[in-house]
């Protein structure tokens, strides 16, 4: 249905699944402010986040094929859930000098912070199989990894009308709900 897609708002108009023939990392990856007051320790860190994202959205070789940003609970904790193509494109981003991310790694480390946690920062990584994952939206513009480069749409439907169908492990009629569809 799409591939190669713009990033929009418009909604897809009816229930889809996004579907990928190759495996493809899921990375979290956020901060957490720990100590208001320390403006110093934080804002660099919350500055220099979206400008990464840029950097690898601007980039179609990078790897990044999508990126949201998350905020929440309560104003100290902002993150961002990305797609990639691999764990090697997104450890070879991590590792470049020559990038946004390398060097604010290093300028994190070195600002003391074993001796001063007014920031902290996570990540997590999953490596997913292309048969190991279900999605779906329903009057939902491309989100997720839907909206990631490389990702087929597909009505979600037959097969793909359940999450249990969409992970293959029933024919899609398992449905509790009564479906006019």
């Amino acid at each position: 249905m799409t591939e190669g897609r713009q990033r929009t708002d418009e909604p897809i108009e009816q229930r889809v699944a996004a579907e990928r023939d190759e495996t493809f990392v899921v990375f979290h990856i956020g901060l957490r402010i720990n100590a208001f007051w320390k403006l110093h320790r934080w804002i660099p860190l919350f500055l220099v986040a979206p400008r990464m994202v840029r950097e690898l959205l601007a980039d179609p070789d990078s790897g990044l094929l999508e990126s949201r940003t998350v905020v929440g609970p309560g104003i100290r904790n902002v993150g961002f859930v990305q797609y990639w193509d691999s764990f090697e494109a997104l450890r070879a981003y991590a590792r470049d000098s020559d990038r946004l991310h390398f060097p604010a790694w290093q300028e994190y480390y070195d600002t003391g912070t074993k001796d001063d946690a007014a920031v902290g920062i996570w990540h997590e990584t999953y490596v997913v199989d292309p048969d190991k994952y279900e999605t779906v939206y329903n009057n939902m513009p491309p989100h997720g990894l839907a909206a990631g480069e490389g990702t087929d749409i597909v009505p979600a439907s037959e097969q793909q009308h359940t999450a249990a169908g969409r992970m293959g492990r029933t024919d899609g009629t398992d449905s509790p709900l009564q479906s006019t569809e």
